[in-house]
C-alpha cells in the first residue's frame, strides 16, 4: 500500500480527500494534517510515500513544506492540491519537485489518475534500481511518466505522444491476446517502434487497465511484460 499524509487546513475538504485516496486501489491514507508544524510532525513519525499537500497553511505554508521534505524526505512524492493559480507559485512548485499540480476542488477522476500515475512512476523507479545501470530508453520511459497525467488544454485528455486511434489498435490486440504482452510483441504486431508500443504500455498501466512484471529469463536482464487486470 503507498500511504498517503493529507496536509490541509480545511477539515472538510481534508476528508474528502481522504475519503478520494481511500477508493483507489493500493492506496491508504495515513494520517492528516490541518497545519504546518503537524505536518513536519507527522512526515517524521509516519513516513509516508506521498503527501497531498496544501499550499495555503498556518504556521508553515506549502512551498516551504515542500522544501523541507525536498530536503529531509527526499523520497517521498507530492502533489499539491490548492485553489492557487498565480503562475509564480505554480512555476515554485513545478521546479520544486511537486509529481503535479491540481486545483480545487478537486475532481475525483483527475486525482486518481495522477495517483495511479504515481504508483507506475514507483514501481518503474524500483524495478530499474533492482536492474542496475539504465539506458536511454529506460530514462525515456521515466521522464514519459513523471511527466502530468493530463495535458491540460489537449481536447482528448490523454498524455502527450497517446492518441486515439493507436490507442484504440493496441486495446483491440489487448482483447485478441490470452497471454502477456512485451513492448516488442506488441511492435511487431502493429508496425509501431518499440519506443512507441512501450509508451502506450505504460500509460494503460498508469490508467489501470494492465498490470506490470519483470520476467528473468536464463540470460540477460529481466523483461518487462504487460497482463490485463483481472
Amino acid at each position: 500500500m503507498i500511504q498517503v499524509l493529507i496536509v490541509e487546513d480545511d477539515v472538510r475538504n481534508a476528508e474528502i480527500h481522504r475519503r478520494f485516496v481511500g477508493k483507489v486501489d493500493g492506496f491508504e491514507a495515513a494520517g492528516v494534517a490541518t497545519d504546518g508544524r503537524q505536518a513536519l510532525e507527522l512526515l517524521d513519525i509516519l513516513q509516508p510515500d506521498l503527501v497531498l499537500l496544501d499550499l495555503f497553511l498556518p504556521h508553515v505554508d506549502g512551498l516551504e513544506l515542500l522544501r523541507r521534505i525536498r530536503a529531509g524526505h527526499p523520497r517521498t512524492g507530492v502533489i499539491m492540491v490548492t485553489a492557487a493559480k498565480e503562475l509564480h507559485r505554480v512555476r515554485e512548485a513545478i521546479e520544486g519537485g511537486v509529481f503535479d499540480y491540481l486545483l480545487k476542488p478537486v475532481i475525483f477522476d483527475r486525482l486518481q489518475e495522477t495517483l495511479l500515475g504515481f504508483r507506475s512512476y514507483r514501481e518503474r523507479m524500483a524495478e530499474l534500481e533492482a536492474a542496475g545501470a539504465l539506458g536511454q530508453s529506460e530514462i525515456d520511459t521515466l521522464l514519459r511518466l513523471r511527466e502530468p497525467v493530463v495535458e491540460r488544454g489537449r481536447p482528448t485528455g490523454y498524455p502527450k505522444g497517446i492518441d486515439q486511434l493507436t490507442l484504440d489498435k493496441v486495446s483491440g490486440l489487448l482483447g485478441e491476446e490470452e497471454g502477456p504482452l512485451t513492448a516488442p510483441l506488441l511492435s511487431a504486431r502493429l508496425g509501431i517502434s518499440r519506443s512507441t508500443a512501450r509508451r502506450y504500455l505504460e500509460y494503460l498501466v498508469s490508467a489501470g487497465r494492465l498490470q506490470a512484471d519483470l520476467a528473468y529469463g536464463s540470460v540477460g536482464r529481466p523483461e518487462r511484460v504487460y497482463r490485463r487486470k483481472p
